[in-house]
């Protein structure tokens, strides 16, 4: 089947909310076999909203509709819904009752205009809403399906995955299900010739290669009868890949992240660790600290963005500066040991370099970055050309210095 997306919100059109519904049920729909070909974003306008749904099902079986079901007159979802489908609102005592109770407990009278959220279209399916005071309904009339959902997603998605999920599951015809594999140290271009091979002969499973912030995702995905045969069907591609790009891959899934995984490597290891920074200014110990449970070996973080404070609190030499100047791999070595040293930590590590957009020049342009792992006195170094903005060249040099400290860890015995 084919679902189209329609979200209602006219904060969505102005950019006050990002849309994240969209890409959540997107997602969620492909996963168990539900096609969408259009997403589409409408004001709180009577007649667009109208137009919205005429469009959505001339070309789509199913629409998930988000937003529109509070209680002020331009929430009017529910309104249209019953205008397509020739429907009466009517009212639900039992809903009415549990608004009631809501505002009960936070000890506030229930305004008048909430009663408006317990009137749905008649026949439908009720779909209740554990976390607020709007509830949802489904539609299916004539072969075409309406699922009315509120806006905030913290009610919409436990709403779409107890109740939704299962009903729309019974219309597929098969389960998509998706690996994601993420990757570092290798670029998209140099990525993509890696695999061209296997995407010009892709059938099922297919891959799918993205950039996004520093690092390279491959979503490869798979449609089975059911999820084990999905899941079956993408192990030959995964140990492809694997094979091909080795040390690269440094995590999988959705949310992993290059910290977590250098936290949980650290910690298997018993490593402590603290870290010097001058251009990222803090982002390498920020990012580290994003992870629970850190506090065990993450020991100390300094900012250290003067020469003066290169040498004062990591001992790094004058003369090194003079000699190399701040942004050089003999600088970096330096902060690296220096931080461990005076930390007293097995791990240091250090960022130095020019994030512009001045302070260039031909031999040190904006964009270079040195940065260095330190590791019970073994140190080494790596020379980084980051092309973009400040804020990118500083969060890539980040993650290249997270990334390099996750291979020199996997090294270790």
């Amino acid at each position: 089947m084919i679902a189209e997306i329609l979200c209602v919100g006219t904060e969505l059109l102005l950019g006050d909310i990002v849309n994240t519904n969209a890409q959540y049920l997107s997602k969620r729909l492909a996963e168990i076999g539900v096609s969408v070909y259009h997403q589409t974003v409408v004001g709180d306008n009577e007649e667009r909203v109208k137009e919205a749904y005429d469009l959505a099902f001339s070309r789509a079986d199913i629409v998930i509709n988000t937003g529109g079901l509070g209680p002020t007159k331009d929430d009017l979802t529910k309104e249209m819904a019953c205008a397509y489908f020739n429907k009466k609102l009517v009212l639900h005592e039992d809903i009415l009752e549990n608004l009631e109770k809501c505002f009960e407990k936070m000890n506030k009278p229930m305004p008048p205009n909430n009663k408006k959220q317990a009137y749905f279209p008649e026949g439908g399916i009720m779909i209740p809403n554990h976390n607020g005071t709007a509830p949802g309904c489904i539609i299916n009339e004539n072969n075409k399906i309406v699922v009315l959902l509120p806006g905030p997603p913290t009610e919409m998605k436990p709403m779409f995955e107890e109740t939704v999920v299962p009903y729309l599951s019974k219309f597929s015809d098969g389960v998509l299900h998706s690996k994601v594999l993420r990757i570092m140290g290798i670029g998209e271009s140099g990525a993509e010739e890696k695999i061209k091979d296997i995407i010009e002969s892709q059938k099922n499973p297919t891959i799918a290669p993205y950039a996004k912030s520093g690092e390279m995702i491959f979503r490869i995905t798979s449609k089975g009868k059911d999820l084990e045969e999905a899941k079956k069907l993408i192990e030959p591609m995964e140990s492809e890949l694997r094979k091909r790009f080795g040390e690269d891959i440094y995590g999988e899934g959705e949310e992993t992240s290059i910290e977590e995984v250098v936290a949980k490597l650290l910690l298997e290891k018993h490593l402590t660790i603290a870290t010097a920074e001058s251009c990222t200014g803090g982002m390498v110990a920020a990012r580290l600290i994003n992870y629970p449970g850190i506090s065990e070996v993450f020991m100390d973080g300094a900012v250290t963005y003067s020469n003066e404070a290169k040498m004062n609190r990591l001992g790094v030499k004058k003369e090194t500066l003079d000699n190399y100047g701040a942004v050089s791999p003999q600088v970096a070595e330096e902060m690296a040991l220096g931080i461990a040293k005076t930390s007293n930590t097995n791990v240091g590590i250090s960022t130095t370099g020019i994030a512009g957009p001045g302070g260039g020049s031909e031999e040190k342009p904006v964009g270079l970055v040195y940065i260095a792992v330190a590791i019970n006195g073994k140190v080494i170094n790596k020379k980084l050309n980051i092309n973009g903005t400040r804020e990118y060249i500083r969060i890539r040099a980040t993650l290249c210095l997270l990334d390099a400290l996750r291979r020199e860890l996997l090294h270790l015995s």
